[in-house]
């Protein structure tokens, strides 16, 4: 049977077994009027009064957004929210839009213009995070492993503070949106570092879809709650990128609102592990460059058997991504050396996660990738470049029916991380 993985702009049909498990997303009803569903939800927020009341003529106000490698559409929510503090009597020149780039690229003109929209470019002041300048920063906080951490001057220094965000399954946060917005979005580099850390991300509980006793999501959350954010705004969306949920308030209820929500909407269980798996990283902008699409490498590589394969489809138009992951893969010859460095508690490095998830994924399952990148740039990140992903599928059939004398079980994820695949208990303990 045919099946479209989500690739760029335009997607990408490849031929796979009739009995393929599919894992498409969950079917959820758009949201008919999102600018009056996320209205509603600032009149009816949970846990706070609001929007209205909490501000006034005389407040500063920071709104944190998403950047360009989230592909919540900010032009849909940041509207409503604008004109709902202008009702209340913000000024325009008292309001500022913080990309919350954590260690991110800053985002081109265009790509913010994309974004945003051109009525809020032209109309608000919009600066984007820089995580390495300590004249842009202001002192929070020590956390429990005495790292100082640091946070956008901007939103520390005004006195409305608004978290804007997308709710989906996280690689090792659990989930994003709520206290993400914070740490990494606005932090200091030392602070993402530290969060990132390859201990960190070696804990069991740091994994898809988990809070409960997850060091990572735990820490985003308390710093996230010492900054004393105002108000927080998140949605969920489907692999359209329309909206299907809005929650909004104090940061707590509405964050934990929304990830039940998402829950029951994009984690699905399967009966059993697999030996080669398909997965895509949703498409543009989600699949801008492997440090982000590695994402989709590892929710498919959870529910692969130790030895089989995963294949990657992800554009990639800007290549590995930001430079210190690339000179990362180039630290070691091989994938375990890589994880061997990464964990080590003395070790700290730009980008180590994505090198580390990676690296993780490797030394389970054989990875295959199929990119606009040249073959030399796949292969740094030890995959193996593929160019027809059908025939890529075949060879891999023919292998693994031959070494296990059998038909080889394969697992479809045309979205990736909108459909996280869940073991059993059973088969999982």
């Amino acid at each position: 049977m045919k099946v479209q993985l989500a690739y760029g702009k335009t997607g990408v049909e490849v031929e796979v077994p009739d009995d393929s498990l599919v894992l498409q997303p969950k079917r959820l009803l758009p949201v008919e009027d999102p600018a009056a569903a996320i209205v509603e939800a600032l009149r009816d927020p949970m846990g706070t009064r609001q929007l209205r009341d909490l501000v006034s003529p005389q407040d500063t106000v920071a709104i944190v957004f998403s950047d360009i490698t989230r592909p919540i559409p900010n032009d849909v929510v940041l509207p409503p929210l604008l004109a709902e503090l202008e009702a209340a009597g913000v000024q325009r020149p008292n309001i500022t839009l913080i990309n919350g780039l954590a260690m991110h690229r800053p985002n081109t003109r265009e790509e913010l213009l994309s974004m945003l929209g051109p009525q809020i470019m032209d109309n608000y002041r919009i600066t984007q995070h820089k995580p390495e300048d300590p004249d842009r920063l202001t002192y929070l906080m020590t956390n429990d492993r005495g790292i100082d951490v640091s946070l956008n001057s901007a939103y520390m220094s005004a006195s409305v503070r608004i978290l804007t965000g997308f709710i989906e399954p996280h690689i090792f946060a659990g989930w994003s949106g709520g206290g993400k917005s914070v740490l990494p979005a606005i932090a200091n580099a030392e602070a993402v570092m530290s969060n990132h850390s390859g201990p960190m991300l070696a804990h069991p509980a740091a994994n898809w879809c988990r809070t409960t006793d997850n060091p990572i999501f735990t820490e985003m959350r308390e710093v996230a709650q010492a900054s004393n954010p105002t108000f927080v705004l998140n949605v969920t969306l489907d692999e359209r990128k329309q909206l299907t949920g809005v929650f909004a308030g104090e940061l707590r209820l509405a964050h934990d609102a929304g990830i039940a929500f998402a829950e029951g909407a994009f984690v699905q269980d399967v009966p059993h592990e697999f030996d080669i798996a398909l997965t895509a990283h949703m498409g543009y902008p989600s699949d801008i460059n492997l440090y982000q699409s590695v994402k989709a490498l590892s929710v498919a590589a959870q529910a692969v058997r130790q030895g089989g394969a995963v294949i990657l489809c992800a554009e990639c138009p800007d290549g590995l991504g930001l430079p210190h992951f690339a000179d990362l893969l180039g630290a070691r010859s091989s994938p375990p050396e890589l994880l061997e460095m990464v964990e080590d508690p003395e070790f700290s490095a730009f980008d180590q996660w994505g090198v580390q998830v990676t690296a993780m994924c490797q030394v389970k399952v054989n990875t295959y990738l199929y990119s606009s990148m040249s073959e030399a740039e796949t292969r740094r990140a030890f995959m193996e470049p593929v160019h027809d992903i059908s025939r890529a599928l075949k060879g891999l059939l023919l292998r693994y029916r031959t070494e296990l004398g059998r038909e080889p079980r394969v697992l479809v994820l045309p979205y990736g991380q909108l459909t996280v695949p869940r073991l059993s208990a059973a088969v999982s303990g």
